[in-house]
């Protein structure tokens, strides 16, 4: 299965400091994309983080989950396709937001902005 083709859905929302799961992570940049398909809207969350790729994940809006996505890592690029969502943490210092990470499909941590694994 490949990652879907953008030039087949229409720029739909960007979010400057996107969240995850409800909190707001400096940095983040969510770009939204949609089409129709059939009677249904497909569409696709493109993340970056201060301008790296960092995950692409999509579905149907009438979905409560992401239908599959996949993780960039800057090394290796775009890893193969999961089913469901992406498994992300926040990474916090203290109380503050500073960045995030994802898992990879082989269960490694990716920090999402830097070259070399996460914690």
């Amino acid at each position: 299965m490949s990652l879907p083709d953008l030039t087949t859905y229409a720029p739909h929302r960007s979010t400057p400091d996107a969240d995850f799961e409800g909190t707001a992570v400096p940095g983040l940049h969510a770009d939204f994309f949609r089409r129709p398909d059939g009677d249904r809207i497909a569409s696709v969350g493109r993340y970056s983080y201060r301008g790296r790729e960092v995950l692409i994940a999509w579905g149907y809006v009438d979905e409560q989950h992401c239908r599959r996505h996949a993780v960039h890592d800057p090394t290796r690029g775009w890893q193969p396709v999961v089913e469901g969502c992406p498994d992300v943490r926040i990474v916090r210092a203290g109380d503050e937001v500073v960045g995030l990470e994802v898992r990879t499909p082989e269960g490694e941590w990716l920090r999402a902005g830097e070259l070399t694994p996460g914690r």
